[in-house]
Protein backbone atom coordinates (compact mmCIF):
# COMPACT_ATOMS: atom_id res chain seq x y z
CA UNK A 1 0.00 0.00 0.00
CA UNK A 2 2.67 2.44 -1.03
CA UNK A 3 1.36 5.82 -2.06
CA UNK A 4 1.64 9.55 -1.63
CA UNK A 5 -0.06 11.68 1.01
CA UNK A 6 -0.93 15.09 -0.47
CA UNK A 7 -1.83 18.10 1.66
CA UNK A 8 -1.67 21.86 1.43
CA UNK A 9 -0.87 24.57 3.94
CA UNK A 10 -1.40 28.25 3.09
CA UNK A 11 -1.74 27.56 -0.66
CA UNK A 12 1.46 25.46 -0.70
CA UNK A 13 1.15 21.80 -1.59
CA UNK A 14 3.22 19.08 0.01
CA UNK A 15 3.62 15.39 -0.78
CA UNK A 16 4.82 12.75 1.68
CA UNK A 17 5.62 9.29 0.34
CA UNK A 18 3.91 6.51 2.29
CA UNK A 19 5.66 3.19 2.83
CA UNK A 20 4.23 0.11 4.43
CA UNK A 21 7.55 -1.68 4.84
CA UNK A 22 9.67 -0.49 7.73
CA UNK A 23 13.05 1.02 6.98
CA UNK A 24 14.47 -0.13 10.33
CA UNK A 25 13.78 -3.32 12.23
CA UNK A 26 12.58 -3.07 15.81
CA UNK A 27 15.07 -4.66 18.23
CA UNK A 28 13.71 -7.69 20.04
CA UNK A 29 14.92 -9.59 23.09
CA UNK A 30 16.63 -6.50 24.52
CA UNK A 31 16.61 -8.03 28.01
CA UNK A 32 18.97 -10.83 26.90
CA UNK A 33 22.63 -10.15 27.69
CA UNK A 34 25.15 -10.16 24.85
CA UNK A 35 27.18 -13.32 24.34
CA UNK A 36 30.91 -12.56 24.53
CA UNK A 37 32.85 -15.84 24.58
CA UNK A 38 30.83 -18.57 22.88
CA UNK A 39 27.63 -19.05 24.86
CA UNK A 40 28.92 -17.03 27.87
CA UNK A 41 27.97 -13.48 28.76
CA UNK A 42 30.37 -11.03 30.44
CA UNK A 43 28.98 -11.85 33.86
CA UNK A 44 29.27 -15.61 33.35
CA UNK A 45 32.76 -15.30 31.86
CA UNK A 46 33.98 -13.24 34.83
CA UNK A 47 32.55 -15.76 37.32
CA UNK A 48 34.29 -18.61 35.48
CA UNK A 49 37.61 -16.70 35.47
CA UNK A 50 37.14 -16.03 39.20
CA UNK A 51 36.47 -19.73 39.78
CA UNK A 52 39.64 -20.68 37.91
CA UNK A 53 41.70 -18.19 39.91
CA UNK A 54 40.24 -19.44 43.20
CA UNK A 55 40.93 -23.07 42.27
CA UNK A 56 44.51 -22.14 41.30
CA UNK A 57 45.05 -20.52 44.70
CA UNK A 58 43.53 -23.57 46.45
CA UNK A 59 45.76 -25.91 44.42
CA UNK A 60 48.89 -24.01 45.46
CA UNK A 61 47.91 -23.71 49.14
CA UNK A 62 46.34 -27.09 50.01
CA UNK A 63 47.51 -30.66 49.47
CA UNK A 64 45.69 -32.84 46.91
CA UNK A 65 43.04 -34.40 49.17
CA UNK A 66 42.09 -31.10 50.81
CA UNK A 67 42.14 -29.38 47.41
CA UNK A 68 39.44 -31.72 46.06
CA UNK A 69 37.37 -31.31 49.23
CA UNK A 70 37.54 -27.51 48.86
CA UNK A 71 37.18 -27.52 45.05
CA UNK A 72 33.78 -29.26 44.84
CA UNK A 73 31.80 -26.67 46.89
CA UNK A 74 33.78 -23.84 45.29
CA UNK A 75 32.89 -25.01 41.78
CA UNK A 76 29.22 -25.45 42.76
CA UNK A 77 29.05 -21.96 44.26
CA UNK A 78 30.72 -20.27 41.29
CA UNK A 79 28.62 -22.18 38.73
CA UNK A 80 25.46 -21.23 40.63
CA UNK A 81 26.54 -17.58 40.76
CA UNK A 82 27.26 -17.63 37.02
CA UNK A 83 24.29 -19.56 35.62
CA UNK A 84 21.45 -19.96 38.15
CA UNK A 85 18.72 -17.31 37.82
CA UNK A 86 15.92 -17.69 40.40
CA UNK A 87 12.78 -15.83 39.27
CA UNK A 88 14.71 -14.38 36.32
CA UNK A 89 17.19 -12.45 38.50
CA UNK A 90 20.91 -13.18 38.79
CA UNK A 91 21.76 -15.12 41.94
CA UNK A 92 23.90 -12.22 43.20
CA UNK A 93 20.86 -9.91 43.15
CA UNK A 94 18.77 -12.59 44.84
CA UNK A 95 21.38 -13.00 47.62
CA UNK A 96 21.63 -9.22 48.05
CA UNK A 97 17.87 -8.90 48.59
CA UNK A 98 17.88 -11.90 50.95
CA UNK A 99 20.57 -10.27 53.11
CA UNK A 100 18.66 -6.99 53.00
CA UNK A 101 15.53 -8.80 54.16
CA UNK A 102 17.37 -10.46 57.05
CA UNK A 103 18.89 -7.26 58.43
CA UNK A 104 15.99 -4.87 57.93
CA UNK A 105 13.46 -4.45 60.74
CA UNK A 106 10.35 -6.57 60.25
CA UNK A 107 7.93 -4.08 61.79
CA UNK A 108 6.76 -1.27 59.57
CA UNK A 109 5.94 1.87 61.51
CA UNK A 110 3.88 4.58 59.94
CA UNK A 111 5.53 7.93 60.47
CA UNK A 112 3.23 10.90 60.49
CA UNK A 113 4.54 13.61 58.18
CA UNK A 114 5.79 16.72 59.90
CA UNK A 115 3.19 19.44 59.97
CA UNK A 116 3.90 23.06 59.38
CA UNK A 117 3.51 25.37 62.34
CA UNK A 118 -0.02 26.75 62.45
CA UNK A 119 -0.38 30.36 61.39
CA UNK A 120 -1.50 32.67 64.19
CA UNK A 121 -4.96 34.02 63.48
CA UNK A 122 -6.50 37.16 64.81
CA UNK A 123 -8.96 36.43 67.61
CA UNK A 124 -12.54 36.40 66.43
CA UNK A 125 -14.90 38.53 68.44
CA UNK A 126 -18.09 36.74 69.37
CA UNK A 127 -21.21 38.79 69.06
CA UNK A 128 -23.84 38.05 71.59
CA UNK A 129 -27.33 37.75 70.23
CA UNK A 130 -29.98 39.11 72.46
CA UNK A 131 -32.51 36.47 73.40
CA UNK A 132 -35.94 37.80 72.57
CA UNK A 133 -37.68 35.03 74.40
CA UNK A 134 -40.62 33.10 73.01
CA UNK A 135 -41.82 34.24 69.61
CA UNK A 136 -45.42 35.21 69.35
CA UNK A 137 -47.39 34.88 66.12
CA UNK A 138 -50.87 36.28 66.09
CA UNK A 139 -53.89 35.01 64.14
CA UNK A 140 -53.60 37.60 61.36
CA UNK A 141 -50.07 36.52 60.43
CA UNK A 142 -51.10 32.85 60.43
CA UNK A 143 -53.97 33.46 58.01
CA UNK A 144 -51.71 35.55 55.75
CA UNK A 145 -49.05 32.79 55.70
CA UNK A 146 -51.72 30.16 54.94
CA UNK A 147 -53.03 32.29 52.05
CA UNK A 148 -49.46 32.70 50.63
CA UNK A 149 -48.85 28.95 50.84
CA UNK A 150 -52.19 28.14 49.22
CA UNK A 151 -51.43 30.38 46.23
CA UNK A 152 -48.34 28.31 45.53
Amino acid sequence: MDGIFLFSILNSQFAIPLQTNMMFSVPQFIDVEDKIAGPLTWRQLLWMIGMGATLLVFFNIFDTALFFIMAVPTVLIFVALAFYRPNGFPLTTFIFYAVLFIFRPKVSVWERPLRQAPVAKAPVEKKEVADTGAKHIDQEKLTELARILDKG
